[in-house]
């Protein structure tokens, strides 16, 4: 789906005061509500916007240590499984298929260092996953983020699904 720069303007607003209502999101942007409105449902239709919830530090809940993991999978009928597997650890917040030496790289999180190491005891109990590796996050200068992005799409007229 292509964006254009006022679905830019929206998502932005949105992102950056995201108990603004559309009605408030209109009058600042000078335009209709029903505007701002088709827009947005649209967005969520085609899957650009895919929630409005709150985020939510995984820090202030006493989760202070981030590292990611890289697991090794049993090739034959291991991926899926795994990461059903996999999702029902709650400290696995992210779980892609990669390239290189591992199979799947996750994102976790932990109350501590031994924390850590139950998280992780935990990974390599699940059916299928051969071996892991780790490495801890001592910072994140560069936090998730798409706003670049959207903001930068008008210009290239990106597309998507």
């Amino acid at each position: 789906m292509t964006i254009d720069a006022l679905d830019a303007r929206i998502i932005a607003l949105f992102a950056a005061e995201p108990k603004l209502g559309v009605l408030e999101c209109s009058r600042r942007l000078g335009v209709a509500r029903g505007t701002v409105q088709a827009r947005l449902d649209r967005m969520a239709a085609r899957g650009v916007i895919t929630g409005f919830g709150p985020e939510v530090s995984p820090a202030a809940l006493g989760y202070v240590v981030t590292a990611f993991v890289t697991l090794q999978i049993r090739q034959i009928g291991g991926r899926a499984s795994v990461a059903d597997r996999l999702a029902a650890i709650p400290e696995v917040l992210e779980a892609h298929t990669i390239t290189g030496s591992g199979d799947m790289l996750c994102r976790v999180v932990a109350r501590g260092n031994a924390d850590l190491q139950r998280v992780i005891d935990l990974i390599v109990e699940v059916g299928g996953v051969v071996r892991t590796s780790s490495v801890i996050a001592l910072d994140t200068p560069i936090p998730h983020r798409v706003m670049p992005l959207v903001t930068d799409a008008p210009r290239h007229g990106a597309t998507g699904t």
